[in-house]
């Protein structure tokens, strides 16, 4: 998901990091009849939607050495989603610059399946592997629909409760940032947007989140979470289309 900036507006409240929420989320998702995508040639991956509480003003954890220091230069960050806390948030990581493919971009934790790994296990390894939180399978509220990405993936969300689970610790080889997104973002009445594209009859989706625009494969999941996981809506997002950069 790369960003584009966007000019602010009247955001929704934000919404109680609770067990109503949690309930909530829940119900929805284990009502829901899930599509499963073939693999085919594709890779499996697992992807992380992390939900966490938040205050205004914390939004972000930069990745640190260990003298306390930011490893990537904070200049790089922008401040389009520092101000997108508060309430009832999920992980957003933005990736460091140098990185070969989608260096720079916004993504949720998540990796490709290790042999013998399922989507759980992996979402739950990479969620520790890239930014320090340590969550267990009671932690799963359940799956979204599966994603095929232009790129050769099949993602599998996965949307897990991080209750106190503890202080955020991004792997600087893999994250730059993590940030806090607040749920009430995925309420927007000027998001989800839709475009076209002359390389495909697919609409491109862009959300809104904080001051930033993104697009899919991430803003199509976390488009989900907003529509199946909050509001109960079973509208698919799979064939929502992929900016060109990242089709590769």
């Amino acid at each position: 998901m790369e960003g584009q900036p966007v000019g602010r507006r009247t955001w929704p409240a934000p919404l109680p990091y609770d067990d109503v929420l949690r309930d909530r989320v829940t119900g929805h998702l284990a009502g829901h009849r899930r599509r499963v995508a073939s693999l085919g040639d594709r890779r499996h991956a697992a992807v992380a939607l992390v939900l966490v509480d938040s205050v205004p003003g914390g939004a972000r954890t930069e990745a640190r050495d260990a003298g306390g220091r930011p490893v990537h230069d904070p200049a790089l960050l922008g401040d389009r989603l520092d101000r997108a806390d508060g309430g009832a948030a999920f992980l957003l990581c933005r990736r460091p610059p140098r990185l070969r493919r989608h260096g720079g971009q916004y993504a949720l934790p998540g990796g490709r399946l290790d042999p013998g790994e399922d989507v759980v296990t992996a979402a739950l390894r990479e969620t520790e592997e890239e930014v320090g939180l340590r969550l267990g399978e009671e932690d799963v509220l359940g799956l979204l629909d599966d994603y095929e990405t232009r790129s050769g993936f099949v993602m599998t969300p996965v949307v897990l409760w991080a209750g106190g689970a503890g202080e955020l610790r991004p792997d600087p080889g893999e994250v730059q940032a993590v940030f806090r997104v607040g749920l009430h973002h995925l309420l927007r009445e000027d998001s989800p947007r839709f475009t076209r594209i002359p390389q495909s009859e697919r609409p491109l989706v862009e959300l809104v989140l904080g001051d930033e625009v993104g697009h899919a494969p991430t803003a199509a999941v976390v488009l989900q979470l907003g529509w199946l996981g909050l509001q109960g809506r079973p509208d698919p997002v799979h064939h929502f289309e992929q900016p060109v950069f990242a089709w590769r």
